[in-house]
This record gives C-alpha cells, structure tokens and sequence, in this order.
C-alpha cells in the first residue's frame, strides 16, 4: 500500500498510520521510527512496507535500517550482529579520553569483543591518528566492524579474545576497551524479544553468573597491556563489585566509573607495580 506523509497539524488531527500501526506492535517510539523509516524507504513505497512488516514483526529497527546511532555516529550493523547500546556510551568516552591523553605516539587501542565495532570506531572518531585494532570470535561481526573502522585506519581480527590480536601489539595496548557478555545464563530468557530473538546469543551469555568471559580478559590483560596501559570492562551495576574483584585478583588496580543518566558501568584499571 502507499504511505501517506503524516498529517499536518490542525484542528481535527488525522492519526499517521504509519505511527500507528508501529505503537499497535509495540514500538515505543513509534513517531521516531516512523521518521527513521520513512527516510530509508524513500519514494519506494514497497521498500518501505517490506521495512515496516519487519520491524512490526519484532525485528530490531537498527537491523531493519542497516545501521544504529552512537555516540553521534552511524555504526553499521548487519542480522546477527550485536547492536550497540546507549549504555556503552559510557565505555567509548573513557577510552577515548585516555587515548587523547597519550602523548609523543598515536594511541594504541583495541576494542575486544568489538561486535559492530562501534567502541573502537568512537575512539578513533574523537583521537584521529589512534592505532586501532578490533577483534571478535564471530567472523561476520569482524566483518561489519571492519567496514566500520576501515575509515579511521583500523583493523579487525577474527579469533577467540587475545588469541585474534597481531602479536606485535603485545605489550603495547594503552586502552583495552572490552564489552564482553555478561548477562548471566538463566536472564537471557527474561531479556526484551528484540534481543534474545535476533542477537547472537554468544554475544549475550556470560555463562552461569554473567562472569565467564570477563575473566578470561581479565586474566591475560596485564601481558597485552603497555607500561601504565588501562584496561576497561563494561558491567552492570550489580555486578561490578564482583568485575572489580577480578581485576583485583589478576593483579589490577579497580575503580567503578558510574553514568547513572545513561546506564552505564564500566569498571577500570591496570597492573599494580610488583604484580607478575
């Protein structure tokens, strides 16, 4: 069918269908999305129903338009690929911030776990000149990301955590920047349709208490970091105190850093002088 442009303002109001078909399944924000879709659908008015059948059927609207906002930019992403959150926000500002604080040489970053690569990207976007390395266990994120941070001279590297890095940046990393997963095993049931139903769960599932994966970067951060390098985390709120007590107990100072307006928690740090 062809969509109408919404109505105009007036003393009777016509509801926009295309609105109203979107809060009918649900979506919150349907007067944004129905601006969001209207742009990407054009003046192809198949194009558009084929987009809004999606995203009324429950599909992700960052996987119906091809990309989601962050951080002020658009990060491509692809089905399959996790989608960044708001949250994260919190993560990409601190790594940034230390990127820009390192002097004399471009700032060596990696973005593990990269998923989209939107961590990575956001760095790169704000510190032009950083070294960027990305690196995910999924090959078709490590696609995606590629395509995201090719613009800012970064590269990205399919493999299990450390495993996927070129060697020669061992020991260099100023900043690793880790959203690992961590939603605890038995919560991926209770998580929004949108996420459970379309994310790959590998990107979602920290094992039994959300903590599996964040141990193992946790355990070899200290060989990959360089001299007073950092390496930040994201967690939850309740969780972060245990986040923290890994890092404790690989031999890393910890701080919980908080941004309570957009949810998200990060904890940060890097080996303690003395520890092996």
């Amino acid at each position: 069918m062809p969509w109408p442009e919404p109505a105009q303002p007036s003393g009777g109001d016509s509801p926009d269908p295309l609105v109203a078909r979107l809060r009918a399944a649900g979506c919150v924000f349907a007067e944004d999305e129905a601006r969001l879709l209207r742009e990407a659908g054009g003046d192809d008015d198949a194009r558009l129903e084929a987009m809004v059948q999606r995203r009324a059927g429950g599909e992700p609207l960052e996987y119906v338009l091809g990309w989601a906002e962050f951080g002020g930019l658009r990060i491509g992403v692809a089905q399959g690929v996790f989608v960044p959150r708001r949250r994260s926000g919190l993560l990409a500002r601190e790594a940034a911030t230390l990127a820009g604080a390192v002097s004399g040489r471009p700032a060596v970053v990696v973005d593990l776990c990269c998923g989209s690569g939107a961590i990575g990207a956001f760095v790169a976007h704000a510190v032009p000149g950083t070294a960027l390395y990305a690196a995910d266990l999924d090959p078709i994120a490590v696609d995606v990301a590629s395509a995201n941070i090719a613009p800012y001279g970064g590269r990205a590297f399919a493999g299990d955590l450390y495993d996927a890095l070129p060697r020669e940046i061992r020991g260099r990393i100023d900043i690793l920047a880790v959203n690992a997963p961590y939603v605890p095993h038995e919560a991926i049931a209770l998580m929004p349709p949108e996420a459970r139903d379309y994310e790959p769960l590998a990107a979602l599932d920290g094992g039994e208490d959300g903590l599996s994966v964040q141990r193992r970067v946790v355990r070899g951060a200290a060989e990959w970091l360089a001299p007073g390098g950092t390496l930040m985390i994201e967690t939850s709120q309740h969780q972060s105190p245990a986040t923290a007590a890994l890092f404790g107990a690989a031999g890393l100072t910890a701080r919980i850093v908080r941004d309570a307006e957009i949810g998200g928690t990060i904890v940060k740090g890097h080996p303690m002088q003395g520890a092996p």
